[in-house]
């Protein structure tokens, strides 16, 4: 998201003759050949990305009403001219542009069904922010009322508006030429409306830094309920007095985002991010059918939804296990896209993962299994029941 705005950011510069040079908006490395699979350095360092995360981080820091007012007027604009796009570039729409309607492939993940999937995948990128809201229960009025409609209603108005937004800009510019970091950029130069790309360019470059504000403020609430556990150091639960944000875990979070955004292009750790996500999601949605079984008695204030059935007495929700199907199954063309780049000489994505494995299960092993506080809650529990053998 801070690679797109600083691309969206350097276009919105250049429609004022104001270009930044290449070297401070390309991150250090790069990604060459047919397919993105020669690793490329240079004396680059994007400074827009960096800047974005770093000011948005600042933000965070100020306090969460602060923060709130701000990225509420800056989600009203970009939907706003969202539907600007919609409604005028469907004057502009081509159906010819639609077919073929599923292109052949060419290898990897590149068109055909692969690439449906592939572009599947990738969207558990897109679609993240929605769970960030759960984030802020500890920070709502009524968490068991406000949650579950803030969620479900977030994911339908912007899947529409996801699906509206492809359908006219597939419309307007062929599907080969998309490739591209700024896309609605280049459809509103088709439609030779300058003033309408000088509106959209101004709205994307706002949204996606509006986008950042809920990625860095969700995952520095997850950390500080990492911290408090006693998962990770104390640090990332340390609250300030005057803003009462936990300004560790933002200035941690804040720092890695931005010198990973100035020196990595998203084409190298797309894919290691999207199956860490869905594996993520794999993982959540595996633990509440596991503790439905283990502790039946806990009282839950949300409620899993639809139907759920019993296997020799073993409680499956049918929306728990959808959902490790599906996230299963987009897991899949990502694995297959980071081997195919290891054997054309790119490892770089299968290194991100393996060190994020390593990294999560040594941090795990050797400090949050000792210091959890629910773990040892758990484990005084357990011996209590089976004795010092336990």
């Amino acid at each position: 998201m801070a690679a797109g705005f600083s691309s969206y950011a350097n276009a919105l510069l250049k429609s004022f003759c104001l270009p930044l040079p290449d070297a401070l908006v390309h991150s250090t490395i790069g990604l060459a050949g047919a397919f993105g699979t020669q690793i490329t350095f240079a004396w680059r360092f994007d400074c827009l990305g960096f800047l974005s995360v770093v000011i948005v981080t600042f933000f965070l820091l100020r306090g969460i009403e602060e923060t709130a007012r701000i990225n509420s007027l800056i989600v009203v604009l970009k939907v706003g001219l969202l539907l600007l796009f919609v409604v005028m570039g469907g004057f502009w729409v081509q159906k010819g542009n639609f077919l073929p309607f599923l292109p052949s492939s060419q290898g990897g993940l590149h068109y055909g069904v692969w690439g449906v999937l592939g572009a599947a995948s990738l969207l558990f990128f897109a679609y993240t922010g929605f769970e960030s809201v759960s984030s802020a229960s500890a920070e709502a009025k009524n968490p068991v009322r406000d949650m579950p409609w803030s969620i479900v209603g977030c994911l339908l108005i912007c899947t529409l508006l996801y699906i509206a937004v492809a359908i006219v800009l597939v419309g307007i510019v062929p599907y080969h030429k998309l490739d591209v970091s700024d896309p609605l950029a280049l459809a509103t130069a088709l439609m030779q409306k300058p003033w309408l790309g000088f509106l959209i360019m101004t709205g994307a470059t706002i949204g996606l830094f509006s986008g950042l504000f809920g990625y860095l403020y969700a995952q520095s609430r997850v950390l500080m309920k990492m911290s408090l556990d006693g998962l990770i150091p104390e640090f990332f639960s340390r609250i300030s007095k005057k803003s009462r944000v936990p300004w560790g875990g933002i200035l941690i979070i804040g720092f890695v985002v931005a010198l990973i955004t100035a020196i990595f292009p998203f084409e190298m750790t797309g894919d290691f991010i999207c199956v860490g996500i869905a594996a993520e999601y794999i993982m959540i949605c595996l633990n509440v059918m596991i503790c439905r079984n283990t502790m039946p008695e806990l009282k839950r204030p949300f409620k899993v939804p639809f139907f759920a059935f019993h296997v020799r007495g073993v409680w499956i929700g049918i929306v728990p296990l959808l959902g490790v199907v599906c996230c299963s199954v987009m897991i899949i063309p990502l694995l297959a896209n980071m081997i195919s780049a290891f054997a054309h000489g790119n490892p770089m994505p299968v290194v991100f993962a393996v060190l994020y494995v390593l990294l999560g299960g040594s941090l795990y092993h050797f400090y949050g299994r000792k210091y959890s506080k629910l773990g040892r809650a758990l484990r005084v529990e357990k011996k209590d029941i089976y004795g010092n053998d336990a």
